[in-house]
């Protein structure tokens, strides 16, 4: 038998296995139930945190009402309120109260879900509104606080331009993968021009239903600018 080298160690016969990285990240997190109770609490508390931050704010002004306040309001300590926002700001506007899930992400950018570019535009923009929907009143009370207070418009602003980013990196990390030759800025821009074109139809509606349910109609009257002009 070759004699072993200086750097190399011998594990004995009856030692235990070496744990697999992957079970031990499972482990600490829990099983799919335990996880998912979890993700309920936290866009529970997220929720109360927002409705508090809303319901006092509309009381008493944007610069009478404190974080303290707000956690107070909403039975936790402000510590756990700078766990889900930046501000008191960011809560009044249930800053990334509407966000795309990690599914919808890595879908997106892996190609999917249907490979064609301006369909799977359509997906993302439809989840967005799917969260819109689920939160109409705590958005419609979010949009009549900015315009009582116009630091809050300054910080949707902020927002605004922060989802921007994010879809431009989203866009960048699809054309990795399955590339296309639209920039990422006129992606944005179309993303946006979607979203608004859907949101304006839902709110001439009503607010009847789902604003995911208007998205079609967009998109339809996009396509038929497009090819009226290649008729022409």
């Amino acid at each position: 038998m070759a004699p072993t080298s200086p750097r190399e160690t011998v594990a004995p016969a009856d030692a235990a296995p070496r744990p697999d990285l992957r079970e031990l990240v499972s482990a600490l997190e829990g099983t799919p139930a335990e996880q998912g109770l979890r993700e309920r609490k936290k866009r529970a508390r997220r929720a109360a945190l927002i409705e508090a931050a809303q319901k006092l704010v509309a009381e008493q002004g944007l610069d009478a009402v404190t974080v303290e306040m707000i956690s107070a309001e909403a039975g936790v300590s402000a510590r756990t309120f700078f766990n889900y926002f930046e501000s008191k700001d960011d809560a009044v506007l249930g800053v990334d109260d509407v966000d795309l899930s990690e599914d919808v992400v890595r879908t997106f950018v892996e190609g999917g879900p249907t490979g064609r570019l301006l369909t799977d535009l359509q997906a993302l923009v439809a989840s967005l509104l799917e969260r819109a929907g689920e939160n109409h009143d705590r958005v419609m009370r979010a949009m009549d606080l900015a315009q009582q207070e116009p630091r809050l418009l300054q910080r949707h602003m902020v927002w605004m331009g922060r989802h921007k980013n994010r879809l431009e990196e989203l866009f960048a990390a699809r054309r990795a993968t399955t590339p296309f030759s639209a920039s990422s800025e006129l992606l944005t821009m179309l993303v946006l021009l979607m979203l608004r074109t859907a949101l304006t139809a839902w709110e001439n509606s009503g607010y009847a239903g789902n604003p995911a349910a208007h998205l079609p109609d967009a998109v339809a009257q996009l396509i038929d600018v497009v090819a009226r002009d290649l008729d022409l």
